[in-house]
């Protein structure tokens, strides 16, 4: 297939990029820069544009013609970024990207659109007069594509315009869906962790996603801040087993995904942000550590000092994935530990072959 990929060059894309390519399809990759694909530019099957989606001038329409199938990647997908820019976040995360689906629309074509796990919100065990016989019982954190509920903070609590904005373009791909057969599939991410992750060191002003933020603390010694105690619990899963099942959607056997919602995650690895924290300061220790630097120190800060005001978050969410093993027969095989080590290990050797030599001598 000759397949368009907005977002190519992303965290997500650059992996899935690789894959289309291995697997003998012809990829016109969008994306802002091509760091993350820079080892695939050469390659045969692969065009690569770099472009702002946001300019008006830009030709999606005969881009979007031209190919047999568009996925579209492009999020502001950052906790800090909801707080700092949220207008921003809206009209990246709806508007620009409803602009992609209507193209879609217009010319046929099926579109595999990202969206996130934030839209499901907060469990019920979260709100306080729920009164819930076993608050704990993971039934009540476990999310659903097709039927579960969605609970958001209120407006004031900004952060949540980045869900807000994920599920109106959901319903209004749904709505096309239904008026006029718009054929399209929507992923959820739980959570993908994995090389290239994000570029670190992060620049000073910039808030990373937790993985991100805990390794570039180990890597050089600074704090590892947990956001009200880091209590809040989510579901890890490895880019590998991410990119498998967003493979097996591009597939799309027998018309299974037609117009279908899929939760990707890898609901055995639940664990607090807390207990991230000290495992991957465990593997670091045991497996990682230059001596010069001194493990850090594990703190607790207030989620609006760490964010900024407006801050808010979901409690805990484990993906229900039984939709994806029905129809797609996809199964998460990394383990957490393993998960962490991987994605760890790729960030250890980048940040040591960067290094810089020291200019003094033995002597």
């Amino acid at each position: 297939m000759k397949i368009l990929t907005l977002g190519a060059a992303g965290f997500i894309g650059s992996h899935l990029t690789h894959r289309l390519l291995r697997e003998g399809h012809t990829v016109v990759a969008v994306d802002l820069t091509s760091e993350k694909v820079a080892e695939y530019l050469d390659h045969p099957s692969l065009t690569f544009l770099q472009q702002d989606i946001r300019c008006p001038e830009w030709n999606l329409d005969s881009l979007v013609r031209d190919a047999d199938l568009v996925i579209d990647l492009i999020a502001y997908a950052n906790p800090g970024l909801y707080l700092r820019i949220p207008l921003e976040v809206f009209r990246l995360n709806f508007t620009e990207n409803l602009k992609i689906a209507e193209s879609c629309v217009r010319h046929g074509k099926r579109l595999i659109q990202f969206s996130t796990c934030e839209v499901y919100g907060r469990t019920a065990a979260s709100l306080p007069h729920a009164h819930l016989a076993d608050p704990e019982d993971p039934i009540h954190a476990t999310f659903s594509e097709d039927t579960s509920e969605y609970i958001l903070g209120p407006v004031s609590k900004h952060r949540w315009i980045y869900s807000s904005a994920k599920q109106l373009l959901e319903r209004v791909l749904h709505a096309y869906g239904l008026e006029q057969g718009f054929n399209y599939t929507i992923i959820r991410p739980f959570n993908f962790i994995g090389p290239k992750i994000d570029f670190l060191p992060q620049a000073k002003e910039d808030i990373p996603r937790v993985f991100s933020f805990f390794m570039d603390a180990l890597l050089n010694g600074t704090t590892m801040k947990l956001v009200n105690g880091g209590v809040n619990r989510r579901c890890y899963t490895y880019i590998d087993d991410a990119v498998e099942c967003t493979y097996r959607i591009v597939e799309n056997r027998n018309g299974a995904c037609d117009r279908q919602i899929f939760n990707i995650g890898s609901p055995y690895n639940e664990v607090s942000i807390r207990q991230m924290a000290e495992t991957m300061r465990q593997i670091y220790a045991e497996k990682f550590r230059d001596d010069a630097t001194p493990l850090p120190q594990i703190v607790s800060v207030p989620g609006e000092e760490f964010y900024g005001e407006g801050y808010d978050d979901s409690d805990r969410r484990i993906p229900d994935i039984a939709k994806a093993r029905r129809l797609l027969g996809w199964e998460p095989k990394w383990s957490f530990p393993e998960t962490l080590e991987a994605t760890m290990r790729y960030y250890v050797t980048e940040s040591r072959k960067n290094r810089v030599p020291s200019a003094v001598g033995n002597g």
